[in-house]
Formats: structure tokens, C-alpha cells, sequence
């Protein structure tokens, strides 16, 4: 998953709770102007960030290693 497709599921997810962006700002403790970013895919935030908005929007991070060839 890129970070075009993350930030087009938060972006679903807190417009499904009927949030602003600066509503999740507040909750999360994350800046709007960062929520802005990461909504747009041109952000490139940390797992600590994600952590805080997936947290307020109820969802969970899922993280899958696995060998290429």
C-alpha cells in the first residue's frame, strides 16, 4: 500500500465519522496541517502518527513483512 492509497483511507474514514480535519487534529493530537498531508498523499508520516489518527478514527494498523525474491 502506498501512501496515495493510506491517505485516501483516512481521508473515507474520517469523512464517514463526519469529522473536519481539524476535529481529528484535536482528538489525535496530530496537526492539521499534517492531517492535510497524509490525506493528499504527499505526507509521509511515522507509525507514532498513524498510530494517533487510526486510534481516534477506530481503526488498527496491520503490518506485513515478507521475503521477495
Amino acid at each position: 500500500m502506498n501512501l496515495i492509497e493510506i491517505g485516501k483511507i483516512i481521508r473515507f474514514r474520517r469523512e464517514f465519522l463526519s469529522l473536519r480535519q481539524e476535529d481529528l487534529a484535536e482528538m489525535s493530537a496530530v496537526t492539521t496541517k499534517t492531517i492535510h498531508l497524509i490525506e493528499s498523499g504527499t505526507g509521509n508520516p511515522s507509525l507514532e502518527t498513524l498510530e494517533k489518527l487510526t486510534t481516534v478514527l477506530g481503526m488498527e494498523i496491520l503490518i506485513q513483512v515478507k521475503k521477495t525474491d
